[in-house]
C-alpha cells in the first residue's frame, strides 16, 4: 500500500485527508483511537500480532492534517474481506471522515480482488448500522452474546464487492 491524498475533508479552509498503510509505529495512536471508540478496546499487544503475525490482516490509517483520525482494518480469507475494526477519533467526527475510511477499505478490498466484506456490529450501534446501510451492506444474521462486555447480539453485515464503483472522492492511485 501507498500513501496517498485525497480531497480537503470539508472545505479548501480544511486539512487535507489521505491514507496508508498502518506501521508499528501507529499503534500508540491506534491506541487512543481504540480507548475513545470502543468499550471494550483491543491492547497494544493485539495490534502489534495483527501487524507482525497475521498475514491475512489489512490496516489502513486515515490522517488529517497530516495526523492520525482513524483506522480500518480487515482479514482477507479467500474470496472475503472481514471488517475488524474502523473508528474515528471524537474530534474529527460528524465529517463523513468514517464514511470516506470505509470506502477506501473497501476499495482496498475489491483492488486485492475479494468479492464481499462481511462485519459484525453491536444491535444498539444505530449509527454504524446506518453507515453501513448507507454503503451497501445487507443485514444477513445475529450473532447471540457477541460482545462479552454486556453478553450484546451482534448484527452481520456483508456487502458485495464485485460490482462496487470506486468510491466517489477516491479516484486517484490505489492505497
Amino acid at each position: 500500500m501507498q500513501h496517498r491524498e485525497t480531497e480537503p475533508a470539508q472545505s479548501s479552509g480544511n486539512p487535507s485527508v489521505s491514507f496508508r498503510a498502518m506501521r508499528l509505529e501507529d499503534i500508540p495512536d491506534v491506541m487512543i483511537i481504540e480507548h475513545e471508540s470502543f468499550s471494550l478496546p483491543w491492547t497494544e499487544q493485539a495490534f502489534r500480532s495483527e501487524m507482525t503475525l497475521n498475514h491475512f490482516a489489512r490496516y489502513l490509517i486515515m490522517e488529517v492534517g497530516g495526523k492520525p483520525a482513524g483506522y480500518a482494518g480487515m482479514w482477507t480469507v479467500i474470496d472475503e474481506a472481514h471488517i475488524t475494526n474502523i473508528a474515528v477519533r471524537t474530534a474529527y467526527r460528524g465529517r463523513k471522515l468514517g464514511e470516506r475510511l470505509l470506502n477506501e477499505l473497501l476499495d482496498t478490498a475489491k483492488a486485492l480482488g475479494l468479492e464481499r466484506a462481511t462485519l459484525e456490529v453491536r444491535v444498539s450501534n444505530g449509527v454504524a448500522r446506518n453507515l453501513y446501510t448507507k454503503m451497501g451492506f445487507r443485514e444477513v444474521g445475529i450473532r447471540k452474546g457477541y460482545y462479552s462486555d454486556n453478553n450484546e447480539d451482534a448484527v452481520i453485515m456483508v456487502v458485495d464487492l464485485k460490482d462496487r464503483p470506486k468510491a466517489a472522492g477516491n479516484t486517484e492511485g490505489s492505497v
